[in-house]
């Protein structure tokens, strides 16, 4: 395989939480989703950063929203991702109901994801808010990432994803947030859907790495759904994604062609079968 991720030197081993911590300001940190053992197995050479996220509710399961999935269904996807990871950071989305009681309810729960998946660490969505439960978990070792910005768990509709920032009291909120979760310990912060200038100035005012997903490019790193970048999932696009392939108008050409095959009787051909003689009785 051609191309490696980041600086990271072949051969080395799997990216750790303090190396992606060390990467403000250096070169930018590749992230995608992953659910899957074989999408894991294929994504895990290029990027530095593997996130199993809630979003899984959406493009796997046909949620209409992230908000639905559990615990231990983040848990089973984290453990397959792990399987097919070798060298990728991973980190485990905590879904909504799994954190917000306390720090106590919080830690319990990350603990689960940690220990029955072997992942890095687990991130949060929130901010000022979260910034106690946030210490609590990284002082008993458990690596948090944090999450501000459009809070897709806090949506109950998809009309109601807006763009955060455009009103003196987003902008306020977000960057108020950003730093108090920084400043909790978080090693990294992903930005969701904020007008650029904000993400720019979170950015700069932050000393851990940040994430965009619909941000800035002045972001250390950049994160997508994996199924928006290929085109696997098209109930809709957001305006933020960049489509690399139409891998789902791939499947439906070969499904088509499969189909055809079976009911003209093309398929399976004679190297498609077992050929030998009937045992004798």
């Amino acid at each position: 395989m051609e191309a490696r991720a980041g600086s990271e030197p072949e051969g080395r081993g799997r990216i750790s939480v303090s190396d992606l911590k060390a990467r403000k300001g250096g070169p930018p940190v590749v992230c995608l989703t992953a659910y899957t053992t074989p999408v894991a197995q294929r994504l895990d050479p290029y990027v530095d950063l593997l996130l199993v996220g809630d979003s899984v509710a959406m493009v796997v399961y046909g949620m209409g929203t992230t908000r639905d999935v559990s615990l231990e269904t983040m848990i089973a996807h984290g453990a397959a991702v792990m399987r097919g990871s070798t060298r990728a950071c991973v980190i485990i989305d905590m879904p909504r109901g799994s954190y917000e009681r306390s720090p106590q309810h919080a830690y319990a729960s990350a603990r689960r994801v940690m220990d029955e998946t072997g992942a890095q660490g687990v991130k949060m969505e929130g901010g000022v808010e979260l910034a106690a439960t946030t210490r609590h978990l990284i002082e008993r070792g458990i690596p948090v990432m944090g999450h501000v910005g459009l809070l897709p768990q806090r949506v109950t509709h998809r009309k109601d994803f807006k763009i955060q920032g455009r009103d003196e009291e987003s902008w306020r909120r977000v960057l108020e947030g950003g730093r108090a979760i920084a400043e909790a310990g978080a090693f990294c912060l992903v930005i969701e859907g904020t007008i650029e200038p904000l993400a720019r100035a979170l950015t700069e005012a932050v000393a851990i790495p940040t994430i965009g997903i619909g941000a800035s490019p002045a972001c250390d790193g950049q994160i997508l759904v994996t199924d928006d970048l290929l085109g696997l999932f098209s109930d809709f696009t957001p305006t933020f994604v960049k489509r690399y392939a139409e891998i789902g108008e791939t499947i439906e050409r070969a499904v088509s062609a499969y189909a055809e095959d079976v009911r003209a009787r093309k398929f399976p051909a004679p190297e498609h079968c077992f050929v030998g003689a009937p045992a004798k009785s």
